[in-house]
């Protein structure tokens, strides 16, 4: 299983992955996971990872806490699937994309650059990891 995590465009402060790839790094000790800029227009996600489980980021997108993510983690390793995760850009997603997510996932009712989205995901990503190992880090 592998665990990718795509955001559209490029950020604004060179700086901005910073965070996002620390805590992946982190997150690399319990599951392969990759971190890519990427432009909609000249990458075919669902050509890609035709089987893997695709989550999107959208403000309208359903909320979790930590242990659900977790689970949803969880259940993704079970079945073996990768899981890829997809960040915005300053325009939102793809709107031909959204409809073909396999769930929407909002990290907060409060509007967020998505610079800091990036480092957020990333820190759930690892929280949820370091919980199904039993890491003392969540507490």
């Amino acid at each position: 299983m592998k665990l990718w995590l795509y955001f559209v465009g490029k950020p604004r402060d060179a700086n901005a992955n910073g965070m996002a790839e620390e805590f992946l790094k982190r997150s690399s000790r319990y599951m392969q996971c990759e971190m890519r800029e990427i432009q909609p227009a000249r990458f075919d996600l669902f050509a890609k990872h035709a089987s893997a489980r695709k989550v999107f980021l959208d403000p309208a997108g359903k909320p979790m806490d930590s242990n659900r993510f977790a689970a949803m983690l969880n259940e993704a390793e079970g079945q073996a699937r990768d899981l890829v995760f997809l960040v915005g850009g300053h325009d939102g997603l793809p709107s031909e994309w959204k409809p073909r997510a396999d769930l929407l996932l909002s990290l907060s009712a409060m509007t967020m650059p998505h610079e800091l989205a990036r480092a957020v995901l990333a820190e759930q990503i690892y929280r949820g990891l370091t919980i199904l190992r039993g890491h003392p880090y969540p507490r």
